[in-house]
């Protein structure tokens, strides 16, 4: 049912026929939501004209008529005259009248409730729409002014639940997006993202006015000086009551500012570019995510993802050379050897994804001045293992994983609490792995429930140095050990059951600190120092493995994956699909800042179920979703045991993958720490289906290569999280040989 037939107002009367409160009115009615509507103002002309354009059905000089028998008051007002208002009308409206604002100071509006009605009056519903138009009057009224923009409604304790609804139902049905917040919260915020801007506009411009100079000031004004000071032509007595209505919220804000402004001067005087760049790139990062941007809170909620939807058709084969993007476990661990370190590192190929770039801005938020990134390239300016500054808030991740445990270890050697957040995804994902041998080494380590996050550490505490056996293979705890190892006393070491990826520990060897590796121990003593270095981060192998497995399935394929890195501890895919038969060649190898990358050429191959060794399974980790299509695609069986860790990865993959195999066709099953494949041989092909990835961005490409070996469409849903890992997947895929359309919506409300 739409929200047309779900709405209808018999009566309402709007107090103040201004843009704000006509647009309002004018949306309901030509949306059928209300019946009669009574208008009032203190211009005469104002109200025949909202009566003869069709606004309102009748008004009157005597406000208590307008209110009397109405079922729904909006008081569009200045803030300052609203406690006349109410005085006035208070004797004239129903016991079951609702009342509404649309100001934006909702300390002041409570408070005048409060005045005229006394603390329980529970139905005046106090409401903000966060809209406007340079336009004023009842000529500029706008059906459409309110159509996907912000409306805030503060309800209080006492608020009438009934009234709550109506008055929200009221602004949904002029397709306003309704969201709650608490009136001093309101306030706190609108003193800094409206309130302090317009207070900045007027002086401005009334500085320069008064300036000897003005004429040539404003001859020469640029667009940047208009688009900043326009805000300065609105009606300056609804200023002023809004200045005098917000003064301690304001006021608060401005010194804050002054403070900022004068700590910026001062750079600027000293030359110090590297604090003036800071300044600026976290203003643009602010800016560009300013939907996450509350007063001075930075990511403080994820923001509303689109849903995504791969629609896989039947291909051929896959040819050409080319680049995947940055390997993401480097890209992460450059940004934090970078920050911690002493001088500039350049990075180069740095990944653009969204988990790396939640590093990168967790680091923005703690101080360090970080450029780009563009086009993979990245400069950061390095504050010492010591630099690093309490951040405005908690920290959001997203959905890296590996953001999280590894800053946890950094987290704990630091003076300041940190709380760690993220989204749904990484918020059902364990973290107590990493806390139980944080809180060995003395740190003060809270998770939520189960282990899970949000994570909490709490700093100025004294770590000291352990050896720690890990139960289980995990590059993720090593590293985070490690990395608190950094701040212990003594030396902290690190076993491991089976090889990991090593670059935390040659990363670390490459930014000037020594490390110990001997055999599968690995150690480290406290008290050295980082010091800059350049990065050239090598090609993904976890997002090449898609394409190695794609090109294998493929018959009469032939690709050449460039620069790609060829870490020994990454190295599993590899192994494992030329264990299948896979017609793989590595070329040109090199090392580049401490890493191995080579050009890889895959071609078609008739692949044959093994028995996947367990030995390779650590190295293979975040490429078995891609491997079990490959499984599927062999001749026999294929059987994987001792991958238990998949089980806790962005999903399920044992599950998911088993699933969407069955989904297909395919003879799956999944066992506690594997699965069982029956291959389907050289003329299988997948049958169509719907595929649930629970959001896992390596679920959602892995089925997407498999449409090179589907006899019918396969539909991959909510891929959204492929940013994560692989920006522009479809585009490389699809120059490659595959066939992907990808439909993208805006997230559900």
């Amino acid at each position: 049912m739409s929200r047309k037939a779900t709405l209808f107002i018999p009566r309402v009367a709007v107090i103040g026929l201004g843009l704000i409160g006509c647009s309002w009115v004018k949306g309901l009615r030509v949306r059928g939501c209300v019946g009669q509507v009574a208008g009032f103002d203190r211009n005469l002309d104002s109200m025949q004209q909202a009566l003869d354009v069709g606004l309102i059905d009748e008004f009157s000089s005597d406000i208590t008529e307008v209110v009397r028998a109405a079922d729904l008051v909006i008081i569009s007002v200045p803030i300052l005259a609203v406690r006349q208002v109410l005085q006035d009308i208070a004797a004239a409206i129903g016991d079951a009248t609702v009342l509404t604002d649309v100001g934006s100071v909702k300390g002041s509006v409570a408070g005048d409730v409060e005045a005229v009605f006394g603390a329980d009056f529970g139905r005046f519903v106090l409401g903000h729409p966060i809209a406007g138009s340079e336009r004023s009057g009842v000529s500029a009224a706008d059906e459409n002014l309110y159509v996907r923009h912000k409306v805030i409604i503060t309800p209080q304790p006492h608020t009438d639940q009934a009234a709550l609804r109506l008055v929200r139902a009221a602004w949904q049905a002029v397709g306003a997006d309704v969201e709650d917040m608490a009136v001093s919260h309101h306030d706190e915020v609108l003193a800094a993202t409206s309130h302090l801007p317009h207070l900045l506009a007027y002086s401005l411009v009334d500085t320069l006015a008064n300036s000897h100079e003005n004429k040539e000031i404003f001859n020469y004004a640029a667009g940047g000086f208009r688009d900043f000071t326009r805000i300065a032509a609105s009606s300056p007595v609804m200023w002023r009551d809004i200045f005098s209505a917000n003064k301690e919220q304001i006021l608060k804000t401005l010194d804050l500012f002054q403070h900022d402004l004068n700590f910026l001067r001062s750079a600027i005087e000293q030359e110090d570019t590297t604090t003036v760049m800071g300044v600026l790139t976290r203003a643009k990062v602010a800016r560009d995510h300013f939907s996450k941007i509350l007063a001075r809170r930075a990511y403080v909620e994820p923001m509303k993802t689109a849903s995504v939807t791969y629609i896989a058709s039947p291909a051929g084969s896959l040819s050409g050379s080319f680049r995947v993007p940055g390997d993401k476990s480097i890209s992460h661990r450059s940004i934090m050897l970078g920050s911690l370190a002493e001088g500039t590192t350049e990075v180069s190929g740095f990944l653009e994804g969204e988990d790396s770039l939640a590093t990168l801005q967790a680091f923005r938020d703690m101080g360090v001045v970080i450029e780009g990134p563009h086009r993979g390239r990245v400069t950061i300016h390095g504050v010492g293992l010591h630099g690093l500054q309490p951040p405005p808030n908690a920290l959001y991740l997203g959905n890296s994983g590996t953001s999280m445990r590894l800053l946890a270890g950094l987290m704990a050697g630091q003076n300041f609490d940190v709380e760690m957040s993220g989204d749904e995804s990484l918020s059902k994902r364990p973290m107590g792995r990493v806390a139980d041998p944080l809180k060995l080494m003395g740190a003060v380590v809270e998770t939520a429930e189960a282990g899970r996050p949000p994570i909490k550490v709490h700093g100025a505490g004294k770590l000291k140095g352990i050896h720690y056996d890990l139960p289980m293979a995990s590059a993720q705890v090593k590293s985070c050990v490690l990395l608190a190892g950094l701040y212990a006393e003594g030396e902290t070491s690190v076993t491991e059951p089976a090889p990991t990826r090593d670059h935390t520990e040659r990363m670390l060897k490459g930014f000037g600190y020594d490390v110990k590796v001997d055999g599968s121990t690995v150690t480290l003593q406290s008290g050295g120092k980082l010091t800059a270095t350049s990065i050239d981060v090598p090609a993904d192998i976890s997002s090449a493995a898609f394409f190695m497995v794609a090109a294998s399935i493929a018959e009469g394929s032939d690709i050449t994956l460039e620069h790609v890195g060829i870490n020994p501890t990454r190295i599993g895919v590899i192994n494992i699909l030329r264990a299948m038969g896979g017609n793989i060649e590595v070329l040109n190898e090199r090392e580049v800042g401490g890493e191995p990358v080579a050009d890889i050429r895959i071609r078609s191959a008739q692949l044959k179920g093994i028995h996947i060794p367990e030995d390779q399974v650590p190295l293979a980790i975040d490429e078995f979703p891609a491997l079990f299509i490959a499984a599927a695609c062999a001749e026999g069986e294929t059987v994987l045991t001792g991958a238990e860790e998949l089980r806790v990865k962005e999903s399920d993959r044992i599950q998911a993958m088993v699933d969407g195999l069955i989904t297909l066709g395919v003879d799956a099953k999944g066992t506690e720490d594997g699965a069982v494949i029956q291959g389907m041989g050289a003329t299988g092909r997948f049958g169509g289906g719907e595929i649930v990835t629970h959001h896992d961005h390596r679920i959602a490409m892995s089925f997407a290569i498999a449409s090179l070996r589907a006899a019918e469409p396969i539909i991959v849903l909510d891929c959204a999280n492929v940013a994560t890992s692989f920006p522009d997947f479809v585009g490389l895929a699809n120059n490659a040989g595959l066939q992907l359309d990808m439909i993208s919506k805006p997230a559900a409300e």
